[in-house]
């Protein structure tokens, strides 16, 4: 996994960047190779003294680790699937798989709230039509991390800073896939697979249920496929089987995130977005006050309204990046050699900075240092400590 400074100073701001930097390396260059390991082209990024931060890559469970951490056990429930949830004027209620039932304020969602948040809709002739069109699924990802390795065998897994490689195949082979050390000696590696173009992809994204037996085969298909620290192969015979993940790219961008007092969050691109959300989400919630059905219901648009046209700004560009990296068409490919062969690096750099000036905190809480030179978005200040500042003027006045 891959953080940027978009949320790496939300990081800061709560205490918690060097503790991710302990199971972290910065990723300071990324090549790209053809699939006989010829290079295309390199990629530096923005100075982290630009920017305040470098990038930074992990291994994903490191990350839920510590996030976990973070919260009293009692407060967290695994393997709890929601069947559905009913919500009125006073509460919500998520009825679970095993029967039981949950009550509270509010519900935040993804995917599984969703689905069932617009059958609701659609029943009721609220959901708008764009929102009813299925998403377009356009590329498969696996992904691992391997035990430790023997650092004489790789060396390059001592190395202080991470160097990622992205490897992308020829016409015949329609997958592109990456590899990256971390620290403990380990190597994380994924490839993305563009459907379409791929049977065993075509035939796997059919599957309800993902199983260890079906990543298997998909595995076995690409062992031969060289990376910088050897074949695929032997990366896979080092991971877990069981630690295997795949997921599927979604192509859509939703009109409604809310309703009531349920709210959507992560509808965007990758990661960084979804926790970006989390962080805007939470500036809403924080300013609700009388907790009012209606407060509540007028927060939740407000989030909305304020991260809908950052989300759809960079929206295209997520798109774009995606058919740069893992498209295989002719016309991608005709893309890929233009950005990395015409595109000026000048205007790639303005966009980056663009890009990394967004940042949000959290406004209730003092915000981090500022790190770098580059000038960032400012930070909507919270309505609720505005009011309450100017109510304890208006008292400490009137006491003189």
């Amino acid at each position: 996994m891959c953080l940027s400074p978009n949320i790496l100073t939300a990081f800061d701001q709560l205490g918690l960047y060097e503790q991710l930097m302990s199971f972290s390396k910065p990723g300071r260059n990324a090549t790209f190779y053809t699939d006989q390991l010829k290079v295309i082209a390199t990629d530096s990024g923005i100075p982290a003294e630009v920017v305040g931060y470098d990038r930074v890559l992990f291994a994903r469970p490191e990350l839920y680790e510590m996030l976990f951490k973070q919260i009293p056990p009692n407060k967290v429930h695994l393997a709890k699937k929601i069947v559905s949830f009913e919500h009125d004027r006073d509460g919500v209620t998520v009825t679970l798989g095993d029967h039981s039932t949950v009550r509270g304020d509010i519900l935040v969602g993804a995917d599984a709230v969703r689905q069932h948040l617009y059958d609701i809709l659609n029943k009721q002739g609220l959901l708008p039509k764009t929102d009813t069109e299925a998403m377009s699924v356009g590329y498969v990802s696996l992904l691992g991390t391997t035990d430790a390795l023997d650092p004489i065998k790789y060396p390059g897994v001592l190395k202080e800073t991470c160097d990622t490689a992205f490897v992308i195949g020829d016409g015949s082979t329609p997958y592109t896939w990456a590899t990256f050390a971390v620290p403990g000696n380990k190597i994380c590696w994924n490839v993305v697979i563009q459907l379409g173009l791929s049977s065993i992809a075509d035939e796997d994204i059919g599957s309800a249920d993902w199983v260890a037996q079906d990543n298997q085969k998909m595995m076995d298909s690409i062992r031969h496929f060289k990376t910088p620290f050897g074949i695929l192969g032997d990366l896979f015979d080092a991971t877990q089987t069981e630690k295997v993940s795949k997921v599927f790219f979604e192509d859509k961008l939703f009109e409604t995130w809310s309703h009531g007092r349920v709210v959507l969050i992560g509808d965007g691109a990758g990661a960084v977005n979804a926790m970006q959300d989390a962080v805007l989400l939470a500036n809403h919630i924080f300013d609700i006050l009388p907790t009012t059905h209606d407060s509540i219901v007028t927060a939740l648009k407000d989030y909305r309204e304020e991260r809908f046209e950052a989300i759809k700004e960079q929206y295209p560009q997520s798109y774009i990046s995606a058919k740069l990296m893992y498209g295989h068409s002719f016309s991608e490919r005709m893309l890929r050699h233009f950005v990395f062969n015409w595109l000026p690096k000048s205007i790639q750099q303005k966009q980056l900075q663009k890009n990394t000036a967004y940042r949000p905190q959290a406004n209730f809480l003092p915000l981090a240092p500022k790190r770098g030179t580059l000038e960032i978005i400012p930070q909507r200040p919270s309505r609720r400590l505005q009011k309450e500042q100017e109510e304890a003027k208006k008292k400490a006045a009137s006491a003189l």
